[in-house]
């Protein structure tokens, strides 16, 4: 598949050396098996300990905890390949790069060295469940509670559009643990879910697109959780934490709506130069032309604006304002993109079984979870 026109500049030697592993094994060893997940609903659970084994998860966790000792880099161009492999079911990017930096960054020594390994290898696999059904963007109103009973919290509530809902057995759960209104009442506790578990039901959601991704509303019901698996010093954190790692969710986020515009146009050019119309092929009508010269120009504008955002983030220097701006920038743009390459293919770009149908519904998602786009635009203009 064709690398980008311009290098990113933050890519060092050691990044593209993943980007080339990732790609070759989403292409060789995932590929093949993708329809399979869709039709399932979700990509088996030893699917996650082969990522483990490649080196695909965790990969900017530090190597004492069992993580690769990259940095966000390393994370993107996983992302990235997986992205432009078409295999919207990998939610790697959550429970790598969302669900493990809560625990390095908010775990205390212990759970960190107790869980951030088993999410290395894949043994165990993260979630975040954040969402409620009457509280998507507005965190402040979540209901899901947790009354302390001794040395357990039970946790009684119900959450929904959860990635890695089904295959999860290391839940980030947002709850309200005190009687305080708003933010000040929310805590971050962690489930481990194991075979003997009660108190959780899961219901996996049928979506428009991502179908080999098992999102899915969780049910929790007196399910009991040590006290001892709270994230932070005490309870009420969570909303700071919260803040503090949604910026690098809305990075993410906008890594896979710029890789899907790249596949999308990758995959429109070679179309529209070997489909023939009226006897030629339908690259050589203007319009074609026209329509996919703008697609590419939009490209190159989000990979710089995407890159610029990467580089900022290396450096420490990437804001929430910022994070939000090219977060709703690049899924507007991924989706007015994916939709103008669909056009072209006619007919066959409605086919699930053409990659570029997959890709239009995968690319609507990016504009609606991490915060929706009407969301990160105001967000955006408080800091102007």
């Amino acid at each position: 598949m064709p690398l980008p026109l311009f290098e990113s500049p933050w890519m060092s030697a050691e990044h593209r050396l993943l980007r080339d592993s990732a790609a070759r094994f989403f292409t060789e060893r995932w590929l093949p098996r993708a329809a399979g997940w869709r039709e399932a609903g979700l990509m088996e659970r030893d699917t996650w300990r082969e990522a483990g084994a490649q080196g695909l998860l965790c990969a900017a966790m530090p190597e004492t905890l069992g993580g690769s000792g990259g940095d966000f880099g390393h994370e993107a161009v996983i992302v990235m390949e997986a992205a432009r492999a078409n295999l919207g079911g990998f939610g790697g990017s959550v429970h790598s790069a969302i669900v493990a930096p809560y625990l390095l960054r908010h775990g205390k020594d212990e759970q960190r060295r107790r869980w951030l390994p088993l999410l290395a290898t894949g043994e165990r696999v993260g979630a975040i469940a954040m969402t409620e059904p009457g509280t998507g963007s507005d965190l402040q109103a979540i209901r899901t509670r947790a009354r302390r009973e001794g040395a357990d919290y039970v946790i009684s509530g119900q959450k929904t559009f959860i990635t890695n809902g089904q295959n999860a057995d290391l839940i980030v759960i947002v709850c309200r643990t005190g009687d305080a209104p708003g933010a000040k009442g929310l805590s971050l506790i962690v489930a481990e879910i194991d075979a003997g578990t009660t108190g959780l039901t899961r219901r996996r959601l049928d979506k428009i697109g991502l179908k080999a991704q098992d999102t899915s509303e969780l049910f929790f019901d007196e399910l009991r959780v040590p006290v001892a698996n709270l994230l932070g010093e005490q309870e009420g954190l969570a909303f700071g934490q919260l803040m503090g790692e949604l910026p690098q969710e809305r990075l993410v986020i906008a890594v896979q709506a710029v890789a899907m515009m790249e596949r999308a146009l990758d995959d429109t050019v070679a179309y529209a130069k070997q489909r023939e119309a009226f006897g030629q092929t339908i690259w050589s009508f203007q319009n074609t032309r026209f329509v996919l010269a703008q697609a590419q120009s939009d490209v190159l504008a989000a990979r710089t604006f995407l890159d610029a955002a990467i580089s900022a983030h290396l450096k420490g220097e990437l804001d929430a304002a910022r994070a939000a701006l090219v977060k709703a920038w690049c899924s507007d743009l991924a989706s007015r993109l994916t939709d103008a390459c669909l056009q072209l293919f006619g007919g066959y770009g409605y086919m699930l079984e053409t990659p570029i149908a997959e890709l239009w519904a995968d690319a609507r998602v990016t504009r609606i979870y991490g915060g929706t786009n009407e969301i990160m635009k105001e967000l955006a203009s408080r800091s102007m």
